[in-house]
């Protein structure tokens, strides 16, 4: 029996549910509690596959996201890289079909993230046309990316906001709808999902 409860506390933990409190406020946030329990405070949680910090500048979820792409990377190297027997056609879909999906999850959310949060994505945007043409140091990433049909991390960002918008519009659920309609007062100079169709 105390093997059985060990083996199901391993498979399934106990703490399932997290408190993050969205502030730009600076300050001791106090606690909640469930069932008398209080809930286990973090700076930033996972759902679906989108990783939430207290700020909403999406960092986090970006720099987790290199992470990822560095790791996949690495195990594709030996079919990208310059001793692959395929072609620059089929290395380009590769990319396109395995590792471009990966950071385009979730862009009509962090796509509004700040330029210099956008640029870790960016690099490695820039690093990967290069790995499959081998092309020499002197030639222009824009070039690259050109040859290759794979746009920079701004222009996807702004072309899936931009796509989402009228099935918002028409969603039958009118909670859905305030999404695209910017707040009544803007405190922040900062970029917003909705800014990308004004």
């Amino acid at each position: 029996m105390n093997i059985r409860k060990s083996l199901c506390d391993w498979k399934y933990p106990r703490t399932k549910v997290y408190h993050v409190t969205f502030t730009l406020r600076k300050g001791n946030i106090p606690h909640l509690y469930f069932n008398q329990q209080p809930l286990p405070q973090v700076d930033t949680v996972k759902y679906l596959g989108l990783h939430f910090d207290s700020r909403l500048n999406w960092k986090h979820h970006i720099t987790q996201t290199r992470k990822h792409l560095n790791h996949k990377s690495r195990s594709l190297h030996w079919i990208l890289g310059k001793h692959s027997p395929l072609s620059l056609r089929n290395k380009t879909l590769i990319y396109k079909a395995i590792l471009r999906p990966v950071w385009t999850y979730g862009i009509e959310l962090w796509g509004c993230a700040y330029s210099s949060n956008i640029e870790i994505l960016q690099r490695y945007q820039s690093k990967l046309p290069r790995l499959i043409t081998q092309a020499p140091w002197y030639v222009a990433n824009h070039i690259l990316h050109n040859e290759l049909d794979v746009p920079t991390i701004g222009k996807p960002s702004k072309l899936e906001r931009i796509l989402i918008v009228p099935s918002l519009v028409g969603h039958p659920n009118s909670l859905m709808r305030p999404l695209i309609a910017p707040p009544p007062h803007r405190r922040l100079k900062r970029t917003w999902t909705f800014d990308a169709h004004t």
